[in-house]
């Protein structure tokens, strides 16, 4: 069974779609055993409370720097004993100790087809802000493997979602969420935990069910 750490900053919305599917029996060979705020008081923390996850901080603010950050968080997932990370709305950049300390067991959800609306500064509203500026006709979100990289790392899933006339950032962000994210992440976790993902460069190869 794979121990799953679920990092989160605040509402938790991805939080509560894993803990949705584990609730469903759709996270096989894997368990939520941690969620770890970078803030306190993060409503991810009272999701993971109502499910019986514990919650743990790991303060962004009570630290100099990102990489003290980062080192005191591989610390505790260490300590922990956990075999997969998953970003879930995580608003910090973790330095390299985390991908050197979990190569190929970190997975983010974007809310684009990456390469699209990526990268450094592209998170939250802002990604649909800039899909709709731009005028794409379809968006979506894409489940990947962390590296060094911000959003470039190895692509594990992607679900595209159509922009429709009238949508706001707001709007096409919560379309986004139920129509990709919540759908793609839980899936991409189990095809973790059941060791059946493998990365050969760029290309993430997904086995067939046994």
């Amino acid at each position: 069974m794979t121990r799953i750490a679920v990092l989160v900053s605040g509402g938790g919305t991805n939080l509560q779609a894993l803990i949705d599917a584990q609730a469903r029996g759709e996270l096989k060979n894997g368990e939520i055993a941690a969620v770890i705020s970078s803030k306190a008081g993060a409503y991810a923390l009272e999701r993971a409370e109502k499910a019986g996850i514990p919650g743990y901080v790991v303060a962004r603010k009570d630290f100099a720097s990102n990489r003290e950050m980062t080192q005191a968080l591989v610390a505790k997932l260490k300590e922990l004993d956990i075999g997969l990370v998953v970003l879930a709305g995580f608003m910090h950049i973790l330095t390299e100790e985390m991908v050197q300390s979990y190569p190929n067991a970190i997975l983010n959800v974007h809310p684009a087809l990456i390469p699209s609306f990526c990268g450094a500064g592209y998170y939250g509203l802002h990604v649909h802000e800039k899909a709709l500026a731009y005028g794409v006709k379809v968006t979506g979100a894409t489940v990947h493997f962390v590296n060094e990289e911000p959003d470039g790392g190895p692509i594990i899933l992607q679900k595209a979602v159509d922009i429709l006339p009238g949508d706001t950032p707001e709007v096409l962000q919560h379309r986004v969420m139920e129509q990709a994210e919540w759908i793609i992440l839980p899936k991409a976790v189990s095809l973790f935990c059941q060791g059946r993902l493998s990365v050969e460069g760029r290309i993430v190869q997904i086995k067939e069910e046994n």
